[in-house]
């Protein structure tokens, strides 16, 4: 009678866990309606509702384990157990059920995944855009209108900003942890990522993949300011550039 029990659980857990998904995806279509950006708060969400499944399907593996142990234990010295022989129906629904229960959410949070990254792959239409050309060691960041720096990346806070980055020699990885996202240059080819600086401030910049002797020193800094300096920064490296052009 017990064993008959068990599946009846599994359908429970199965419920359960898709009632949490579904809830969390409903709390997410909520934060889809902010400015900038959807897609990475849908990231932290989607991280909220992963850590949240693992724990249900921990403690219910747990509990299922200690009622095992107790229930199953040895009584007396020498005792040996008396297994129940399983139908190939039995069999079968034990290997699917459970099979069917977690994967179903597995499969769905993926597909989340999955979503919100083609989501975010597309840069808003507002985002500003800097060219770099990395190379051994270091980042050269472009601006329109030819301004040119080295390792510093001046942006403005408020703002999306996409980067289009080629490798002038081996492949970089152009690494920024505060926002959470990574992409390599590669020499022949152009590659893109875009963050949004909410706020000013100053964001490391490192190299995320092995490019020689140098690589452990090719850092840099993303500095965010408010648009109006980095409108006045920007036309006086303007200014500055027209006059070295016109020496």
């Amino acid at each position: 009678m017990r064993r008959r029990f068990y599946p009846l659980i599994s359908l429970l857990m199965f419920f359960v866990l898709a009632g949490t998904s579904f809830a969390s995806s409903e709390e997410g279509h909520d934060l889809a309606s902010s400015d900038i950006p959807d897609s990475v708060e849908g990231f932290k969400h989607l991280w909220r509702e992963v850590m949240i499944d693992i724990t249900v399907i921990g403690v219910f593996f747990a509990l299922v384990t200690v009622y095992f142990l107790i229930t199953y234990r040895r009584k007396r010295p020498g005792q040996e157990g008396r297994p129940v022989k399983l139908s190939r129906a039995a069999v079968f629904g034990w290997a699917i059920i459970p099979v069917f229960v977690f994967m179903a959410d597995d499969l769905y949070l993926g597909a989340q995944g999955w979503s919100l990254w083609n989501s975010y792959r597309t840069p808003p239409e507002s985002s500003y855009e800097i060219q770099l050309q990395s190379s051994m060691w270091s980042w050269k960041f472009t601006y329109p209108g030819g301004v040119e720096s080295y390792n510093e990346m001046r942006v403005p806070a408020g703002k999306p900003i996409l980067v289009r980055m080629t490798s002038s020699d081996t492949i970089h990885s152009l690494f920024i942890p505060d926002f959470k996202v990574k992409e390599d240059s590669m020499p022949g080819r152009i590659t893109y990522l875009w963050f949004y600086p909410k706020e000013t401030g100053e964001h490391l910049i490192t190299c995320a993949e092995y490019c020689g002797m140098m690589h452990s020193s090719m850092a840099g800094k993303i500095i965010a300011m408010e648009q109006d300096k980095f409108d006045s920064w920007l036309a006086s490296e303007q200014a500055a550039l027209k006059a070295e052009e016109g020496a």
